[in-house]
């Protein structure tokens, strides 16, 4: 039996799992049924689109930064089980705004609501979407650094890389689940779903084992600034903590820029409907999942960073050739939006699908190992702190480069061409990593960790 087939016969892995894969597929449910609702239902005009897409990864990505400080104080200060079932109970009344948000919407928009009513979509509708998303993105804040942090204290030492990789695959599983479903299914199904799903979602969290802080109790600071300030700081002492929190954040600064341009790359560049924005969204998922699990039996459970270079740069090159496949696509007549059976008929769909799915698979090779690396060189105690502040300066990144992406089509950049940014950010992403490996390798030179100064 592998290590992987036997953690998920454990229940010091597979009630975390089962939660995190919950969320993650409630997360993309509802923040695509959203997005691809209101850019091909309610909006007709590429600018407010690509507002709305911007506003919606924003207000997602933001708690990140400001209240991952708090979060990552929380888990290494409190019982990290505990803390999953305040936040999963926290989603319940998130999905039913939000859900509430949907339904209104689609009444409004289906002319099911009298004419007066139809006002409701704007100033009651939106706010109750976005709402939400804000809320995910706080649920998710919360929630990301117990699901990496509590693995070395429920798994043992040469089962961590494996447990890393199925949270990581499993997470890319309900990704793809997630936004086939937000893709195919009618919005008003969507809004009952996430609304069962987190249900359920606060059922399986009731088997987590209990995970005690690993140190004495201490005051939390509540002070955002300077608590993420604080944090950041005392976490990015050594090296290669610091290089690898960097490289990551590189990571999903690509990985912002792409989901944010896929559904208006899908509409305006390749006059596809929602359901190739959906498809694209789905083999990027497989793509990371794979990628996540390869990677695992090529290190043969060994934590290091040694394939993250070359991952990232082969990441490139398929970046470099999916914006190549996408500007020789035709544009239809007269506007018609391409049906999915249309798009996968189209010769030219092989080879960018082939592109998509290659930059998915490098990108999964190279993030999963750092996450790990990030959870197995700092003490137990510190864990959760370390990936929050990850997530603080992730998120950083990923705000500026979304602020960029949006700058740069405000100012008439094609939507095909900003996808060479994600190409330049793989670039920088490479050089970290190897600097990464060469201070892996001192450190078990010299028999520990070397700090950064």
């Amino acid at each position: 039996m592998t290590t992987s087939t036997h953690l998920l016969h454990r229940r010091r892995f597979l009630p975390l799992f089962a939660t995190q894969l919950l969320g993650a597929f409630n997360d993309n449910l509802y923040k695509n049924a959203a997005v691809f609702f209101v850019v091909y239902g309610v909006f007709n005009s590429e600018k407010s689109e690509a507002i709305f897409s911007a506003v919606a990864s924003a207000l997602f990505i933001v708690p990140f930064f400001v209240l991952s400080a708090l979060a990552g104080q929380l888990a290494d200060m409190r019982d990290k089980a505990q803390i999953i079932r305040w936040v999963k109970l926290a989603e319940i009344g998130i999905m039913i705004a939000g859900g509430a948000g949907l339904v209104i919407a689609w009444q409004a928009k289906h002319g099911v609501l009298e004419p007066w009513q139809d006002m409701l979509l704007m100033p009651v509708a939106m706010p109750l979407i976005l709402l939400a998303l804000l809320g995910m993105g706080i649920h998710s804040t919360f929630f990301g650094p117990i699901k990496y942090a509590i693995l070395p204290q429920h798994l043992k030492a040469e089962e961590v890389l494996a447990g890393t990789g199925l949270v990581e695959a499993g997470t890319y599983i309900a990704i793809l689940a997630g936004t086939i479903l937000a893709g195919f299914i009618p919005v008003e199904w969507a809004a009952a779903g996430v609304f069962v799903t987190a249900l359920v979602g606060y059922g399986t969290c009731l088997s987590v084992p209990p995970a005690p802080p690993q140190e004495a109790a201490q005051s939390l600071d509540f002070h955002i600034l300077r608590a993420s300030v604080q944090l950041v700081k005392n976490t990015m002492h050594d090296r290669r903590v610091f290089l690898a929190i960097a490289s990551i954040s590189f990571f999903w600064t690509v990985g912002a820029v792409l989901f944010i341009e896929f559904p208006l790359l899908a509409k305006r560049v390749l006059c596809a409907s929602k359901e190739v924005a959906s498809l694209f969204l789905v083999i990027f998922s497989i793509g990371v999942a794979l990628g996540s699990v390869s990677i695992n039996a090529l290190l043969k459970g060994k934590v290091s960073a040694r394939y993250s270079p070359p991952s990232v740069l082969v990441m490139a090159l398929f970046v470099v050739a999916f914006q190549q496949v996408c500007t020789r696509f035709p544009a239809t007549v007269d506007g018609h939006l391409m049906s999915i059976g249309e798009f996968l008929h189209h010769p030219l769909t092989p080879l960018l699908l082939a592109t998509l799915g290659g930059i998915a698979v490098a990108g999964g090779m190279f993030v999963v190992p750092l996450y790990a690396f990030l959870t197995t060189i700092v003490d137990k105690s510190q864990t959760a702190r370390t990936i929050a502040a990850n997530n603080v300066v992730n998120s950083g990144a990923m705000v500026v480069g979304a602020a960029i992406a949006v700058g740069l089509g405000a100012a008439g950049v094609e939507i095909v061409d900003l996808v060479l940014i994600s190409a330049a950010m793989c670039l920088i992403s490479a050089w970290l990593a190897v600097l990464l490996v060469r201070a892996e390798r001192e450190a078990e030179i010299n028999g520990g960790p070397r700090p950064f100064a």
